[in-house]
């Protein structure tokens, strides 16, 4: 039954994508779809706006049109299936290559402590120990998740970050993804089963200086928060032009 009733309305001109909002939405009512916030379900959204504040792009308001009633019922169902589904990735799919899981001894030391960083860059060796490494082909029990030094990066970062390997791969197992292209309550449902089982040690967040990748460090600590536990945690912050503006 359609009523009138306050909704959540987008601004598709200002949405970047970024997924803060969906990650703030309780009734699982958001979803991120081809760059793009969306209301995936009128049912779903009680029109509360808690995400609003979360957007940094002022592009989420409340109106007042006919919409399906809000049913709670529909959210419990709705949640549930996501529950079940993130239980579900425990399991890789089978038939592609890429989702094989792989540990292997990294190629070698990156970088000597005795070589400078522009000369070990033309002979700089993978500190990569393990694949996969894209977030939604990590299955939450991968053997070389357990007791890692977690690192978690945006997947614009290597591309221009040049020395990743040899300042922040070595001796840690790295996962990549983009929230805004990515399904982002996949990745809190998936970081939350790591952080529960795994034993992560602790927990390197690396992103871009663009609004895109400011969901990811907030998509960690709701996986964290999830688990009901607690890792040490570092965010560092990379420039368009490849360097460090921030560490925290």
């Amino acid at each position: 039954m359609k009523v009138t009733r306050k909704i959540i309305q987008i601004d598709d001109e200002r949405c970047d994508g970024c997924g803060n909002c969906v990650i703030s939405c309780a009734e699982g009512a958001l979803k991120v779809i081809d760059g793009k916030a969306r209301v995936i379900s009128d049912n779903l959204c009680d029109g509360l706006g808690a995400c609003i504040g979360e957007c940094p792009q002022d592009a989420l308001h409340i109106i007042e049109r006919e919409a399906e009633e809000f049913d709670e019922e529909a959210v419990e169902k709705h949640l549930e299936a996501q529950e079940a589904g993130a239980e579900d990735k425990g399991t890789m799919p089978c038939g592609c290559p890429s989702t094989q899981i792989q540990s292997f001894a990294p190629a070698g030391n990156c970088q000597s402590a005795n070589v400078p960083r522009a000369q070990a860059a033309g002979s700089a060796q993978s500190a990569l120990g393990h694949w996969p490494v894209q977030i939604r082909l990590i299955p939450p029990n991968a053997p070389f998740l357990k007791g890692a030094d977690l690192l978690v990066v945006a997947d614009c970062v290597p591309v221009a970050f040049p020395t990743l390997h040899q300042d922040f791969l070595d001796g840690k197992a790295v996962m990549v993804g983009c929230p805004k292209f990515d399904d982002v309550q996949d990745y809190i449902d998936r970081f939350a089963e790591i952080f529960k089982n795994a034993g992560i040690k602790s927990v390197t967040t690396v992103v871009m200086d663009v609004p895109c990748c400011s969901g990811l460090p907030t998509i960690v600590k709701k996986g964290m928060e999830k688990a009901g536990v607690q890792v040490p945690a570092k965010q560092v912050t990379i420039g368009t032009r490849g360097e460090i503006l921030e560490t925290r």
